[in-house]
C-alpha cells in the first residue's frame, strides 16, 4: 500500500466519524444538544467541542502545525473538562465552524507530511511524546468514533435518531411495536440470566 493510499484510507474514517458526529445535531434545538444526558454531563455539542480540541492538538501543534484558533477552556488554570461542554456564549455555529476549521487544518497537516513523519505531542511526558503521523490519525479516528457513539446513544435517549448517516442507520427495520417487543425479550433475557424476576 503506498503512502497516499494510506492517507486516502485514514482520511476517508476520519470523515466518516466527523459527519457521524456532526450529523448528531442536525434538527436539534440548542437545549438538547447542550444539555448533560449522562451522570458525567456528556452533552452533544460538547463532544463537538471536545472533538475540535483533540484534532487541532494532535494534528497541528503535535506537527509544529499551530491552528492560530483561541483555546481557552485548555489553558493553564481552565476549568476542568470545559472542553466537553459549550457554555452559553459558545454558540452551535461557534462550536461546529470550530470543528470544521479543526478538519481543515488537519486535513492540511496530513496532506504536507508523509506518514512516518515524526511529531512531539505537547502534553505527553518528555521521552514518551513522539508519534509518526500515522499513529497521530489513527488515535484521533479512535477517539472521534468512540465520541461518535457517545452522540448515537444521546441522540436516541432526545428523540430515537439511530444511526451513523441519515441514508444509512445500520438498524434493523421495524416498527415501534417491532422494537418494543425486541426490547421486552432483551429484558426478559436479562432477568433470566441475572437471577432477577
Amino acid at each position: 500500500m503506498t503512502a497516499t493510499d494510506t492517507k486516502a484510507d485514514l482520511h476517508f474514517y476520519l470523515q466518516s466519524a466527523r459527519d457521524a458526529l456532526l450529523w448528531k445535531l442536525e434538527g436539534l434545538p440548542e437545549y438538547d444538544i447542550r444539555r448533560p444526558l449522562t451522570p458525567t454531563g456528556t452533552n452533544l455539542l460538547g463532544l463537538v467541542k471536545h472533538a475540535a480540541s483533540v484534532e487541532l492538538g494532535y494534528l497541528g501543534d503535535t506537527f509544529g502545525r499551530p491552528s492560530g484558533e483561541p483555546l481557552p477552556w485548555l489553558d493553564e488554570g481552565a476549568e476542568v473538562n470545559a472542553d466537553m461542554w459549550a457554555t452559553a456564549g459558545e454558540s452551535r455555529e461557534f462550536v461546529v465552524g470550530l470543528y470544521r476549521r479543526a478538519w481543515a487544518h488537519a486535513d492540511a497537516t496530513i496532506d504536507a507530511l508523509a506518514p512516518d513523519t515524526l511529531g512531539k505531542v505537547p502534553w505527553w511526558p518528555d521521552g514518551k511524546d513522539e508519534v509518526t503521523l500515522h499513529h497521530a490519525v489513527v488515535r484521533v479516528i479512535a477517539d472521534t468514533q468512540r465520541h461518535a457513539g457517545h452522540a448515537d446513544i444521546l441522540r436516541e435517549l432526545i428523540d430515537g435518531a439511530v444511526g451513523m448517516r441519515e441514508d444509512n442507520t445500520s438498524i434493523p427495520t421495524g416498527d415501534s411495536a417491532w422494537w418494543e417487543d425486541y426490547r421486552g425479550r432483551l429484558e426478559r433475557a436479562a432477568r433470566e440470566a441475572g437471577g432477577g424476576m
